[in-house]
């Protein structure tokens, strides 16, 4: 194949299991961001940089609505709402994160890319993935 997807390396990962391993946790992205062979594949770079873009886009949000969680409750008159703001809103976008990183997963295993808006653009571009 051309783009590499279903190739296996001497250690017996597919590119496909490499790149969906990428999504299980931080170290998994981190690792194939600088372990030969693995850093060298554009598959496996594009979803390593797509998975450590999404930890930095989950953590970015859930510090604002922390922030504004942390600001209603210092506004007198609607200071009882910052009880229901974070934890309404960090489980929605939690849920959303969820589904987000489980298409993820899946689309790497089947060989393709589950492109986050914003996230896919820059982690092609730096890996070189066209897929």
């Amino acid at each position: 194949m051309s783009d590499g997807t279903t190739s296996t390396t001497a250690e017996g990962l597919s590119d496909n299991a490499a790149g969906a391993l990428a999504y299980v946790t931080l170290l998994p992205a981190i690792i194939f961001l600088l372990i030969a062979p693995y850093n060298k594949k554009p598959f496996v770079k594009f979803h390593s940089l797509q998975c450590l873009g999404l930890y930095v886009i989950a953590i970015a949000v859930y510090v604002v609505l922390g922030v504004v969680s942390a600001i209603i409750a210092f506004i007198p008159f609607i200071r009882v709402l910052a009880f229901f703001f974070f934890p309404l809103f960090g489980g929605l976008f939690g849920l959303a994160l969820l589904i987000v990183w489980v298409m993820c997963v899946l689309k790497a295993y089947q060989g393709g890319a589950f492109k986050i808006p914003l996230i896919a653009s820059f982690a092609a571009k730096q890996s070189g993935y066209n897929g």
